[in-house]
């Protein structure tokens, strides 16, 4: 597919047109045409890796509020970061996203770069995020890919090639960058002087998330439709060909509430892994038991008592829960337990991190893992402290 080649001009016009229609407004979305504010692309398109719109944009509307320039989000203290990122989960974004924030203050004056390569320099920008923000807040003629563009550019364009592999990686964005290019030709052509790339790439993922959807497409209002290969030959349900992916490792987390006097014990993670520098109840990780239906029962809790200097009674089981991330099927099981004497210093009300005291309505500071937040709104409310 060449650049400049006008037999895609009908494919362009269609879906652009369909798109100046039928987008959806959005916070951090700039009207056909036009430019959208770099930091805001940046921020938005970060969250929305692994996240939906629906979920992102109560999350956006908060950042911009606590942090609305770049400079403001440099200088913030991760912890406010964390607490602001609280729910979206994949919390390593959010750090990434701080870092990236710095070293543009640090490296680039303060002023986000406008150009793909640039941008994919800072720390925790990938192709597609450089992408996003030099197409979208710049104008640069550069493509993108996602999950969305995949499954389009599998499905116009007839392509076979698994999309998480190598090989399919290196077509789809070789077919991605020629189509911007060919977007960009034709509206030049036909004097469409006011047409940015950011509005392609913007179309093709719109086109994606609401019409050309992994299962049961609407084929039958789809704008592009005389244009879909895989329409034409009955193939839309075979497309795109993803590899077999790997299975999730089914682990336990055992959540311990640990009270004393009306106080829960929270503890703050370590620098690395799942989860890193944020604030949990203490938390116990095991294999699941054989068979995966025999009853939980919790892990000695006499190391875990030992290691924060407290000494526990027998725990009561709440509640159980599943949560999912990429590598783990992580069932939580949820535990009551009383402190049956005063913590010792290492661990008292007035001791520094990583160990703190809290009533569980007061830990809006704490960023907090969402399994955490969902084992606190199982303890019971209205509920006298554990006797001690």
């Amino acid at each position: 597919m060449k650049a400049a080649d006008s037999q895609h001009d009908p494919f362009v016009r269609a879906l652009l047109r369909w798109y100046a229609r039928s987008h959806r407004p959005m916070p951090w979305r700039a009207e056909p045409g036009t430019v959208a504010p770099p930091y805001h692309v940046l921020v938005s398109e970060t969250m929305l890796q692994q996240t939906q719109i629906a979920t992102v944009v109560a999350y956006f509307h908060r950042f911009m509020q606590a942090l609305p320039t770049l400079g403001d989000l440099a200088a913030a203290d991760e912890q406010q970061v964390l607490r602001l990122w609280q729910g979206l989960g994949y919390y390593r974004r959010a750090r990434h996203l701080h870092a990236a924030a710095k070293t543009i203050v640090a490296d680039h004056a303060g002023s986000i770069p406008p150009t793909a390569a640039a941008l994919a320099t800072l720390p925790g920008v990938g192709r597609y995020t450089a992408g996003a923000v030099a197409s979208m807040a710049f104008a640069e003629c550069t493509p993108l890919v996602d999950g969305n563009v995949a499954r389009v550019l599998s499905r116009v364009l007839n392509l076979h090639d698994p999309i998480d592999t190598t090989p399919g990686k290196k077509r789809l964005w070789a077919e991605a960058d020629a189509l911007v290019q060919s977007a960009v030709a034709a509206r030049m052509r036909h004097r469409r002087r006011n047409f940015k790339a950011g509005d392609w790439n913007q179309a093709l993922m719109e086109l994606g998330a609401t019409i050309c959807t992994p299962r049961q497409p609407a084929c039958e209002g789809c704008p592009v439709r005389a244009h879909c290969q895989a329409h034409a030959r009955g193939l839309t349900a075979e497309l795109p060909v993803i590899s077999k992916r790997t299975k999730q490792r089914p682990v336990v987390h055992h959540i311990f509430a640990l009270e004393y006097n009306g106080k829960l014990l929270f503890q703050q993670n370590g620098e690395t892994g799942l989860w890193a520098n944020m604030w949990q109840m203490p938390t116990v990780e095991t294999l699941p038991p054989a068979p995966p239906t025999a009853a939980q029962k919790p892990p000695d809790l006499k190391s875990l008592a030992a290691s924060l200097a407290v000494k526990t009674g027998r725990p009561t089981h709440l509640n159980s829960f599943v949560h999912l991330t990429t590598h783990k099927r992580i069932r939580c099981e949820f535990w009551r337990v009383r402190c049956t004497a005063s913590p010792t210093a290492a661990a008292s009300d007035d001791a520094a991190p990583p160990f703190t005291w809290r009533h569980p309505e007061d830990v809006d500071d704490l960023p907090l893992p969402q399994p955490q937040l969902r084992a606190l709104a199982l303890l019971p409310t209205g509920t006298p402290p554990l006797a001690r």
